[in-house]
């Protein structure tokens, strides 16, 4: 499964953020943004307590504010 993580820092935290997002075993892709949020990383999660364990790592950076999650629904086959 996917979700993206949406992540507020700390200002001028948003680099070091997304560099430590990388360091995760999970993370696949981890960008500083513009917006509402400053990060956002795209992981991958075999199921929801894995979700629970990525997120708690989110959550214990130092600097990450808050966090925000969207979990990608796979396609419907056709």
């Amino acid at each position: 499964m996917e979700a993206y993580v949406l992540v507020n820092c700390e200002a001028g935290r948003s680099w070091d953020i997304a560099e430590i997002a990388l360091k995760l075993e999970s993370v696949k892709v981890a960008h500083a943004i513009t917006g509402e949020y400053d990060v956002v990383a795209c992981i991958e999660f075999a199921d929801m307590n894995e979700l629970t364990s990525i997120l708690s790592q989110f959550q214990t950076m130092d600097g990450v504010q808050k966090t925000h999650t969207a979990v990608a629904i796979p396609q419907k086959p056709k």
